[in-house]
């Protein structure tokens, strides 16, 4: 049990002991594995933690919803330990899939690997094998993810819940990741009317769902939510997940190189489809929008073709608008718990941690 307010110290000293112990497992199997071991460590330092906060925070709106304070058990702490290896799982995929040499402001994982390869003199092709061996420490992650959890059902009353909130947590972003690559190639065979929606789609199933919805309803589910409180926690999650990613979408065009820790446009080099670029395109005559779509996806954009695209967004009024659908879904998050049978005090988190989502600059 864990009594702190704040428990994500509590959640990074459960991290780093079942590093220590995966560690100590594979402690005989050789310095090629201690390369792949370290690379797995680097990626569960730092982060903003946000997932592992939703999850508790979802438990301490059911577990407490009586009015008094209950000590977080450890099976809680387990199950947001192991939401954090699994986006740590996620970013080294998608930092393969955008080809991103950065994450954080250090090197992304497969760049990590591909300089662990030279500096320890092996032979063969640097960067096939960074690409390669990040394949599988994502992997890797994904499975140290399921030992979290199930080290945390195992003393958990309501696990069959958790274990099914967890399951389509993984699903939904694995379809929802494709279909974001699948964007940036099938975006000319959809009407141009519908991109916004689309993106939207992307936004919902790869984002919304995964970094806030379901981490809210796992830490429910540990805590006996009932229907109704589950349904009030998916109302302000989807909404509120949404603009998260929409902030992100913003941060990945417009953020500051030294506080996001990724090159300025760098979504627009990856040639991300989302709901700013489809705003954008929807205000541009059709000569402009060609003229936009061959430069979107490029990864040799100058920083001057960057500021062209910014400005851009910006004279359509689409970073405007998109400033508006934040507000908004911040806005029916907040209408979601006006009358909902939740603690009172995990209510005001949860309005804390919505305000920091959304007004983030990283």
């Amino acid at each position: 049990m864990h009594a702190s307010a704040d428990p994500i110290e509590a959640i990074s000293q459960r991290l780093a002991r079942f590093v220590t112990a995966q560690r100590l497992a594979w402690a005989d199997a050789g310095p090629e594995a201690q390369v792949f071991l370290d690379a797995a460590t680097r990626t569960l330092a730092g982060g903003k933690r946000l997932r592992a906060r939703f999850c508790v925070t979802g438990w301490r709106a059911v577990a407490n919803a009586g009015g008094d304070a209950k000590a977080i058990p450890d099976a809680v702490l387990d199950a947001a330990a192991a939401l954090e290896v699994f986006h740590a799982a996620a970013l080294v995929h998608d930092d393969i899939i955008d080809n991103s040499d950065t994450r954080r402001g250090q090197p992304a994982a497969h760049r990590a690997l591909e300089a662990a390869h030279a500096g320890s003199g092996w032979v063969g092709d640097g960067s096939a094998f960074g690409r390669s061996a990040a394949i599988l420490l994502g992997d890797l992650l994904v499975a140290w993810s399921d030992d979290l959890l199930e080290q945390g059902l195992a003393r958990a009353p309501h696990a069959a819940s958790a274990r099914e909130v967890y399951a389509l947590m993984r699903r939904e972003v694995t379809i929802g990741q494709f279909l974001d690559i699948a964007e940036e190639a099938a975006f000319t065979t959809a009407p141009d009317e519908e991109h916004a929606e689309r993106a939207l789609r992307v936004a919902s199933l790869k984002s919304a769902r995964y970094s806030i919805q379901h981490p809210l309803l796992l830490g429910a589910a540990l805590a006996g939510a009932d229907a109704t409180q589950s349904a009030a926690l998916a109302a302000f999650g989807h909404p509120l997940g949404l603009a998260f990613q929409l902030r992100d979408d913003v941060l990945g065009v417009f953020g500051d190189t030294a506080v996001t820790g990724k090159p300025s446009g760098d979504d627009l080099r990856e040639g991300k489809r989302t709901l700013l670029i489809a705003y954008t395109r929807e205000a541009l005559a059709p000569d402009d929008r060609a003229a936009l779509d061959a430069l979107i996806g490029d990864p040799a954009l100058t920083a001057e073709q960057i500021a062209q695209i910014q400005q851009s967004i910006i004279d359509t009024d689409a970073l405007a608008r998109v400033e508006s659908a934040i507000s908004a879904y911040a806005g029916e998050a907040e209408h979601a718990l006006q009358s909902a049978r939740l603690s009172s005090s995990a209510l005001d988190q949860l309005r804390e941690l919505a305000d920091a989502s959304i007004s983030r600059t990283a």
